[in-house]
């Protein structure tokens, strides 16, 4: 009992004395003062003993972000000199399942004997003569991307150019790829993916998609390389806008010179930046840092007509001046009704099936509707959903909108 009481008072005195003891103040690194908790729930500040951390701002210009209806440099204009080329070839398919090339293609037929004849086999028969439904002649297409590099991999599209059924299941046979110039610069092979199918039999068959063309992903191999010139005269690049305007044009000077580049917009497509000194043998970052501003570009108002499809894309920018649309229509409905006329009793007249034709003309009242000044491109829907129309119809009403001079926008009818 004893012991207990004197580890009871030892405790009590380290308690009281761990109380009494103040703390020492906690060295941080802040170039703020630091506030502390109170007892009574207030705060103070205390004096920081470490080192000062550094406060340097970082200049927005170092991290341009695109706000809305902004976009970068990049995904409206190009570097002058860097461009794909076009290649083209002609090749054969091998394997096609009785689908190929009939006995009329003599192109077909000369084509897998030139091939027999490279190969070192001769043969004593004439292109009428040669029989083979399992090889198409087909035209090879690639895009040859700008600095493509030999060796790399481009894909390939193979579309039959004589009378073969389908391509499916076939495998094309190496076909050298040239450009305008007459140069090969990729040579393709491999084997055919259709996006659809053909079977038959019996007369009857099934078809889904186009079974003529067919792609080879990464099926032509890069032989040569088309040589890129970036840098113009004078240590300077030229920005070449996909949609010339003269108002983007000097946006995006504008927008280069804020940034602390030198730019000068010379034509409604072209924007000559200058290189700095610190850029030069740097060309790649130098072109990496202005694609990335963001600008803000201005387009012609514009309304686009498909009248095979009924397509009809209406921009945002498209304003009306005011004015009224009367809009009617007239159905007009023939129909064949069939007479049956009855044999006459006692006579040699047999009964006859005869048509009665009928022509029925409606016309819809026609709907008068004020147009005001709209603004925006939903007012111009919403008033002329209010008619009723079709957008067929709306083609008609669009263009004479247009030529009454009540739409200023570009009409552009495809």
């Amino acid at each position: 009992m004893k012991l207990l009481l004197v580890m009871l008072l030892l405790f009590s005195g380290i308690a009281q004395a761990t109380a009494q003891e103040e703390p020492e103040p906690a060295t941080v690194a802040s170039a703020e003062p630091i506030l502390a908790g109170e007892p009574d729930g207030t705060r103070k500040p205390q004096k920081s003993t470490g080192a000062k951390a550094s406060t340097k701002p970082v200049s927005l210009r170092e991290i341009p972000v695109p706000l809305a209806g902004q976009a970068r440099i990049k995904d409206i204009a190009d570097i002058q000199g860097i461009r794909g080329n076009q290649l083209t070839g002609i090749g054969l398919v091998t394997g096609l399942e009785g689908t190929g090339d009939s006995q009329s293609s003599i192109v077909t037929m000369q084509s897998i004997i030139n091939i027999y004849r490279k190969q070192g086999i001769s043969l004593n028969i004439s292109a009428s003569q040669m029989q083979s439904k399992n090889v198409a002649v087909v035209q090879v297409y690639a895009d040859l991307p700008a600095f493509a590099k030999t060796g790399s991999r481009i894909d390939v599209l193979v579309a039959s150019s004589a009378d073969a059924k389908s391509l499916q299941g076939g495998v094309l046979s190496q076909a050298v790829l040239t450009a305008a110039d007459g140069e090969i610069y990729a040579v393709a092979q491999g084997a055919l993916t259709i996006g659809g199918f053909n079977f038959g039999s019996g007369g009857s068959s099934i078809q889904k998609n186009f079974t003529n063309v067919g792609r080879i992903p990464g099926g032509a191999t890069v032989e040569q390389e088309v040589p890129t010139t970036l840098l113009l005269e004078g240590e300077r690049v030229q920005l070449t806008l996909r949609e010339p305007d003269f108002t983007t044009a000097s946006r995006i000077a504008e927008a280069l010179n804020k940034y602390g580049y030198e730019a000068t917009a010379t034509d409604p497509a072209s924007v000559a930046v200058n290189v700095p000194a610190r850029f030069h043998g740097k060309l790649p970052s130098f072109i990496a840092k202005i694609e990335g501003i963001p600008v803000t570009p201005d387009t012609q108002a514009r309304i686009v007509i498909n009248e095979r499809t009924g397509t009809i894309v209406v921009g945002g920018n498209v304003r009306l001046s005011p004015g009224a649309v009367s809009h009617g229509a007239i159905s007009i409905r023939i129909e064949n009704t069939p007479v049956i006329l009855p044999p006459v009793p006692f006579n040699n007249n047999p009964g006859q099936i005869l048509e009665q034709k009928s022509t029925e003309v409606t016309e819809k009242k026609a709907n008068f509707a004020p147009i005001p000044a709209t603004q925006t491109v939903e007012q111009l829907v919403n008033t002329l959903n209010k008619l009723g129309v079709t957008p067929r119809d709306l083609n008609a009403i669009l263009q004479a909108m247009h030529k009454a001079g009540m739409i200023n926008a570009q009409l552009e009818i495809q």
